[in-house]
């Protein structure tokens, strides 16, 4: 298991979905770099920061506006505490060459914290939903080291055009797919929990933000899942991020920017 031990008040938000099509959710996003930077010692993106990535190449040669103007502020963020930028199912092309071009560290797909307020167990969360037997088979597929190495030496149209049908495929699968399905499998939670001695663990991937008490081997334990962004497709905006400290773990709510 991985393991990262960061001192001071740890912020960690997921599932932000930033694309062409989400300004207002860029705005609120982009208040709340600033107010980490002021607030925070350290900074963490645990996956789905992008509806999509095709690769670091399109993000360095010549990224749209929308994207542009992100990436600026991560870098702004890098400068003045550790960023650390996980990867998600929609965004899991992120690479080494992107997060050295930001100033930040590539964040393992599961980590254990070590934190002021005790051992966590971080990841996405994907990897928990076992029960979408159709999806962990996709999810193998598309993080094998060959298949990824094939799509990046693909033209960047090409690239787009995949990524776009890949995407159209899955919110069509979704619908007809029962809720359990889509999140996560208690097993799994279980089993995690189990093999990373962890008494608390944090994830995203399920847009269902709460805290979840349960017992594991007669223990304890506490799964706190992140909320996803929305200010532009919803009617009911959505947004924040999980504070750590000394004092222990409290959610926020992100407020869209003046």
């Amino acid at each position: 298991m991985n393991k990262l031990s960061i001192a001071g008040t740890v912020w960690i938000a997921s599932d932000i979905h930033l694309g062409p099509d989400t300004p207002a959710t860029a705005q609120a996003f982009h208040a709340f770099l600033d107010q980490a930077c002021a607030q925070a010692d350290a900074l963490i993106l645990c996956g789905d920061i992008f509806d999509a990535w095709i690769g670091d190449d399109f993000a360095l040669t010549s990224p749209p506006a929308w994207l542009a103007k992100t990436l600026a502020k991560f870098q702004q963020v890098s400068e003045e505490i550790p960023l650390w930028l996980g990867r998600g199912n929609r965004d899991f092309l992120i690479g080494k060459v992107l997060a050295a071009h930001l100033g930040a560290q590539l964040l393992p797909d599961q980590v254990c914290l070590d934190t002021d307020a005790g051992k966590i167990l971080l990841s996405h969360g994907d990897e928990y939903c076992v029960a979408d037997r159709n999806y962990q088979r996709f999810r193998r597929v598309v993080r094998c080291p060959a298949v990824q190495w094939l799509f990046l030496n693909l033209s960047l149209p090409l690239r787009r055009r995949i990524a776009n049908l890949a995407r159209q495929r899955s919110k069509a699968s979704n619908r007809h797919k029962a809720m359990n399905i889509m999140d996560v499998t208690p097993s799994a939670i279980e089993q995690a929990f189990s093999s990373s001695k962890a008494n608390i663990m944090v994830h995203g991937h399920t847009h269902r933000p709460q805290v979840h008490h349960l017992d594991v081997g007669g223990q304890a334990r506490s799964r706190y899942v992140l909320p996803d962004w929305d200010y532009d497709h919803s009617d009911i905006h959505r947004g924040g991020w999980l504070a750590i400290n000394a004092a222990g773990l409290r959610f926020f709510s992100a407020l869209p920017a003046k």
